[in-house]
């Protein structure tokens, strides 16, 4: 086994300071987050009140008629514990609006549909709040595209994109997430019964050793099997990372003049401040 462990005092001082200089750099002293009850969420909620102060933080619960009720009482535990704002939307009515005319849809285009519904409730109350979009995807998500673009993939600032999801299990621990949330099974919660590990088809435990070999380490196929790793299960994880890169891309701009604004026009995100 992969030792994933971190230095969680560090880790903590870390993501803190780059929330505050990140939010306070693009002219900005609050944001808002969306609570789904999981530990993802609850985590960037945690840090960004560590961050900010918990009256700069704005927890928002957008449950569909199907979410479980414990989703929603996670997330308002969450929200007491810390003591941050918060608001409860109900996208029901908006997402079913849209489906009358689609009633062939199936679950992953209903499920798309409600994270993009509550990732425009979420900017929208950026602009209400004058408040950035704190993200909530951990690393083992992004790799794998194990999210819906421009839904719950879209933030202004993610504290936990360089986070598999064990270590995010980890650091929410060391900063007293109640253990019912940590150890609950993940889920999106899109429909009833769905869980993050059946639809993958493995547990993230054992996902995130891949990964870390993969990606941070830069281990070839001959080596993860040589490491001890199935080689179905390395090709069939490598296979989703590279499938998914258009996920993990601001849109690509054809290139007709000397200078492309994601190529060649780059600069810092705080440039001329």
């Amino acid at each position: 086994m992969i030792d994933l462990s971190m230095n969680c005092d560090l880790l903590r001082r870390i993501l803190t300071g780059f929330i505050v200089n990140e939010v306070r750099k693009a002219g900005f002293g609050r944001v808002v987050v969306g609570l789904s009850g999981g530990v993802d969420s609850s985590l960037s909620a945690y840090l960004g009140a560590e961050a900010l102060g918990a009256e700069n933080v704005w927890g928002l619960l957008m449950p569909y008629r199907t979410s479980s009720p414990e989703s929603r009482e996670h997330a308002e535990l969450v929200v007491k514990q810390l003591g941050i704002q918060s608001d409860v939307i109900n996208i029901t009515s908006m997402v079913d609006a849209y489906f009358e005319r689609f009633p062939e849809a199936d679950q992953v285009r209903r499920g798309n549909k409600m994270a993009r519904e509550r990732m425009t409730i979420l900017f929208d109350h950026s602009a209400k709040l004058k408040a950035l979009v704190l993200g909530t995807s951990n690393k083992t998500e992004l790799l794998l595209g194990y999210g819906t673009l421009y839904g719950d993939m879209a933030s202004a600032i993610n504290p936990l994109g360089d986070l598999y999801k064990t270590q995010v299990r980890q650091l929410a621990r060391h900063m007293g997430i109640p253990e019912v949330i940590v150890q609950k099974k993940p889920s999106a919660d899109l429909w009833a019964g769905q869980t993050d590990e059946e639809e993958l088809g493995f547990t993230y435990e054992q996902v995130d050793q891949v990964l870390y070999l993969m990606v941070d380490r830069r281990y070839e196929l001959p080596e993860l099997v040589e490491a001890g790793f199935d080689e179905r299960f390395v090709r069939a994880v490598f296979a989703k990372v590279q499938a998914s890169q258009y996920k993990r891309r601001l849109p690509l701009i054809a290139k007709v003049s000397s200078r492309t604004i994601d190529r060649d026009f780059r600069y810092p995100r705080d440039w001329g401040k």
